[in-house]
Protein backbone atom coordinates (compact mmCIF):
# COMPACT_ATOMS: atom_id res chain seq x y z
CA UNK A 1 0.00 0.00 0.00
CA UNK A 2 1.16 3.30 -0.80
CA UNK A 3 1.87 6.35 1.12
CA UNK A 4 0.76 10.09 1.08
CA UNK A 5 3.85 10.83 2.58
CA UNK A 6 6.23 9.14 0.37
CA UNK A 7 4.38 10.29 -2.76
CA UNK A 8 4.34 14.05 -1.43
CA UNK A 9 8.35 13.27 -0.66
CA UNK A 10 8.53 12.38 -4.50
CA UNK A 11 6.39 15.38 -5.31
CA UNK A 12 9.44 17.51 -4.23
CA UNK A 13 11.61 15.64 -7.18
CA UNK A 14 9.47 18.47 -9.58
CA UNK A 15 12.03 20.95 -7.58
CA UNK A 16 14.40 19.50 -9.29
CA UNK A 17 13.68 18.08 -12.28
CA UNK A 18 12.19 15.37 -11.75
CA UNK A 19 8.59 15.70 -11.80
CA UNK A 20 5.91 13.05 -12.35
CA UNK A 21 7.89 9.99 -10.13
CA UNK A 22 4.57 10.64 -7.66
CA UNK A 23 2.65 9.89 -10.39
CA UNK A 24 4.48 6.95 -11.26
CA UNK A 25 4.24 5.72 -8.10
CA UNK A 26 0.61 5.65 -8.01
CA UNK A 27 0.72 3.76 -11.11
CA UNK A 28 -0.51 6.57 -13.63
CA UNK A 29 2.51 5.41 -15.93
CA UNK A 30 1.04 7.98 -19.07
CA UNK A 31 0.23 10.59 -16.76
CA UNK A 32 4.14 10.51 -14.51
CA UNK A 33 5.98 9.94 -18.42
CA UNK A 34 3.86 13.45 -19.92
CA UNK A 35 4.94 15.14 -16.16
CA UNK A 36 8.50 13.84 -16.58
CA UNK A 37 8.88 15.19 -19.87
CA UNK A 38 7.15 18.29 -19.70
CA UNK A 39 8.22 19.28 -16.36
CA UNK A 40 5.19 18.54 -14.55
CA UNK A 41 3.20 20.44 -17.65
CA UNK A 42 5.50 23.63 -17.43
CA UNK A 43 4.81 23.70 -13.61
CA UNK A 44 0.46 23.50 -13.36
CA UNK A 45 0.25 20.18 -13.18
CA UNK A 46 2.73 19.83 -10.72
CA UNK A 47 1.37 22.27 -8.55
CA UNK A 48 -2.79 21.34 -9.33
CA UNK A 49 -1.09 17.31 -7.88
CA UNK A 50 -0.39 18.88 -4.31
CA UNK A 51 -4.27 18.55 -3.76
CA UNK A 52 -4.99 15.69 -5.74
CA UNK A 53 -2.06 13.58 -4.00
CA UNK A 54 -4.17 12.32 -1.16
CA UNK A 55 -7.07 11.04 -3.91
CA UNK A 56 -4.31 9.34 -6.39
CA UNK A 57 -2.69 7.34 -3.23
CA UNK A 58 -6.23 6.54 -2.33
CA UNK A 59 -7.23 5.42 -5.58
CA UNK A 60 -4.08 3.25 -6.27
CA UNK A 61 -4.63 1.54 -2.91
CA UNK A 62 -7.98 1.03 -3.61
CA UNK A 63 -6.87 -0.51 -6.73
CA UNK A 64 -4.29 -2.94 -5.18
CA UNK A 65 -6.70 -4.25 -3.19
CA UNK A 66 -9.20 -5.02 -5.66
CA UNK A 67 -6.69 -6.95 -7.62
CA UNK A 68 -5.50 -8.89 -4.94
CA UNK A 69 -8.19 -9.84 -2.87
CA UNK A 70 -9.42 -13.05 -4.41
CA UNK A 71 -5.59 -14.05 -3.58
CA UNK A 72 -5.87 -12.95 0.26
CA UNK A 73 -9.18 -14.34 0.64
CA UNK A 74 -7.32 -17.78 -0.20
CA UNK A 75 -4.26 -17.32 1.77
CA UNK A 76 -4.72 -15.22 5.14
CA UNK A 77 -2.22 -13.33 6.78
CA UNK A 78 -3.55 -15.03 10.07
CA UNK A 79 -2.00 -18.27 10.97
CA UNK A 80 -3.60 -20.70 13.63
CA UNK A 81 -1.49 -23.88 15.19
CA UNK A 82 -3.27 -26.47 12.77
CA UNK A 83 -1.88 -24.30 10.05
CA UNK A 84 1.73 -24.56 10.65
CA UNK A 85 4.32 -26.51 9.00
CA UNK A 86 6.89 -27.19 10.92
CA UNK A 87 10.53 -28.16 10.08
CA UNK A 88 13.37 -29.15 12.68
CA UNK A 89 16.59 -27.45 12.96
CA UNK A 90 19.75 -28.65 11.48
CA UNK A 91 22.31 -26.24 12.06
CA UNK A 92 25.26 -27.29 14.05
CA UNK A 93 27.74 -24.92 13.09
CA UNK A 94 27.54 -23.00 9.71
CA UNK A 95 26.23 -24.78 6.42
CA UNK A 96 25.93 -23.15 3.04
CA UNK A 97 22.60 -22.18 2.60
CA UNK A 98 19.94 -24.86 0.65
CA UNK A 99 17.60 -24.06 -1.85
CA UNK A 100 15.52 -26.48 -1.24
CA UNK A 101 14.66 -27.60 2.28
CA UNK A 102 14.41 -31.52 2.16
CA UNK A 103 13.99 -31.79 5.84
CA UNK A 104 11.18 -33.87 7.41
CA UNK A 105 8.78 -31.45 8.88
CA UNK A 106 7.86 -32.09 12.46
CA UNK A 107 5.60 -31.99 14.67
CA UNK A 108 3.46 -29.22 17.05
CA UNK A 109 5.08 -31.70 20.07
CA UNK A 110 8.38 -32.12 18.41
CA UNK A 111 8.75 -28.35 17.94
CA UNK A 112 6.82 -27.61 21.69
CA UNK A 113 9.45 -30.07 23.11
CA UNK A 114 12.46 -27.63 21.56
CA UNK A 115 10.82 -24.46 22.89
CA UNK A 116 10.87 -25.99 26.32
CA UNK A 117 14.40 -27.69 25.73
CA UNK A 118 15.76 -23.88 24.98
CA UNK A 119 14.09 -22.00 27.25
CA UNK A 120 15.33 -24.05 30.12
CA UNK A 121 18.92 -24.13 28.58
CA UNK A 122 18.34 -20.06 29.49
CA UNK A 123 16.90 -20.04 32.62
CA UNK A 124 13.58 -20.38 31.45
CA UNK A 125 13.30 -17.19 29.60
CA UNK A 126 12.86 -17.68 25.73
CA UNK A 127 12.32 -14.49 23.28
CA UNK A 128 11.22 -15.50 19.64
CA UNK A 129 14.47 -14.94 17.79
CA UNK A 130 15.82 -17.50 20.30
CA UNK A 131 12.98 -19.65 20.02
CA UNK A 132 13.59 -19.88 15.69
CA UNK A 133 16.97 -20.40 16.23
CA UNK A 134 16.85 -23.31 18.37
CA UNK A 135 13.78 -24.67 16.34
CA UNK A 136 14.19 -23.92 12.73
CA UNK A 137 11.02 -22.64 12.36
CA UNK A 138 9.67 -18.90 10.82
CA UNK A 139 9.16 -16.50 13.01
CA UNK A 140 5.28 -16.87 12.55
CA UNK A 141 5.45 -20.44 13.55
CA UNK A 142 7.40 -19.74 16.71
CA UNK A 143 5.44 -16.94 17.78
CA UNK A 144 1.82 -18.69 17.56
CA UNK A 145 3.21 -21.61 19.29
CA UNK A 146 4.59 -19.42 21.86
CA UNK A 147 1.05 -17.46 21.92
CA UNK A 148 -0.80 -20.76 22.80
CA UNK A 149 1.17 -21.68 25.18
CA UNK A 150 0.85 -18.10 26.44
CA UNK A 151 -3.41 -18.58 26.36
CA UNK A 152 -3.20 -21.64 27.62
CA UNK A 153 -1.21 -20.43 30.93
CA UNK A 154 2.14 -22.15 30.75
CA UNK A 155 3.92 -19.54 30.04
CA UNK A 156 3.87 -15.27 31.13
CA UNK A 157 5.11 -12.57 29.17
CA UNK A 158 7.41 -10.01 29.81
CA UNK A 159 10.22 -7.68 28.91
CA UNK A 160 14.12 -7.63 29.08
CA UNK A 161 15.20 -5.17 31.45
CA UNK A 162 17.97 -3.82 29.31
CA UNK A 163 17.18 -4.54 25.60
CA UNK A 164 13.12 -4.57 25.75
CA UNK A 165 12.81 -7.97 23.78
CA UNK A 166 9.74 -9.54 24.43
CA UNK A 167 10.42 -12.55 26.63
CA UNK A 168 8.05 -15.59 27.10
CA UNK A 169 8.96 -17.02 30.68
CA UNK A 170 8.34 -20.68 31.58
CA UNK A 171 7.96 -20.41 35.06
CA UNK A 172 8.08 -24.08 35.99
CA UNK A 173 12.11 -24.29 34.04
Amino acid sequence: MNKVGVAYVLWLGGLFGLSGLHRLYNGEKKTGLLWLGTFGLFGFGQLLDLILIPKMVQVHNERLSEKYKPLLEQNPMTLTTGQITLRPSTFTGVKSPKLIDSTPPISQQQATIALLKAAEARGGKLSVTQGVMATGLSFQQVEALLIEMLKSGYVEIGNDAETGTVLYEFREL
